[in-house]
């Protein structure tokens, strides 16, 4: 168990640059999905070196400040919703022995986050434009961008497991080693 100084430091700087990444996102809008989602994989930084706690606290405290704080509040609203909470939702969903129940877990919580937003930025923040695009492309633009959304969604899966094999097998071993030195 580390000690509080240390958590609450590594805590700071995810959360720091969580929040660079959102308010990147604002002045880059062309990152808007980008941002959220490098900002959800530092989450699991915290997971791994500190604990599953503290990294939902982390989540929760950024949470907080990127819709009170960043500009672009469509992208802070993916964050939440969408990219930020999964990478620690991922941890556990890989303990499960099933590989066909991980998947269709994981699709699952996708798609129930991703029509939650689509609800929660359309009748609540009143951004309509998302359904002013819809009905440009017919009857089915909603099918399609949730179709769209999913292939965007299995790729950043499947980029999360490459970037926490990554970090567990080549970056941890060497910060490990300069704590000893």
């Amino acid at each position: 168990m580390k000690d509080i100084s240390y958590r609450v430091a590594l805590g700071g700087i995810v959360s720091a640059l969580c929040l660079l990444c959102m308010f990147l996102a604002g002045i880059m809008p062309v990152f808007y999905l980008i941002l959220p989602m490098a900002a959800g994989i530092l989450l699991m930084i915290i997971a791994e070196e500190i604990s599953m706690s503290w990294a939902w606290l982390t989540y929760l405290a950024v949470c907080l400040l990127s819709m009170l704080i960043t500009a672009d509040k469509e992208s802070a609203l993916v964050f939440v919703m969408l990219f930020g909470h999964y990478p620690m939702v991922r941890i556990y969903l890989e303990k499960l022995k099933f590989k066909a129940l991980r998947y269709i877990l994981k699709a699952l919580i996708f798609n129930i986050c991703s029509i939650s937003f689509f609800l929660v930025t359309v009748f609540i923040f009143g951004i309509d434009q998302m359904l002013t695009d819809m009905n440009d492309i017919g009857k089915f633009g909603g099918a399609l961008f949730l179709g769209l959304a999913n292939v965007i969604f299995v790729l950043y899966d499947f980029n999360l497991g490459a970037i926490y094999v990554l970090y567990i097998k080549q970056l941890l071993p060497k910060f490990r080693k300069r704590q000893r030195k």
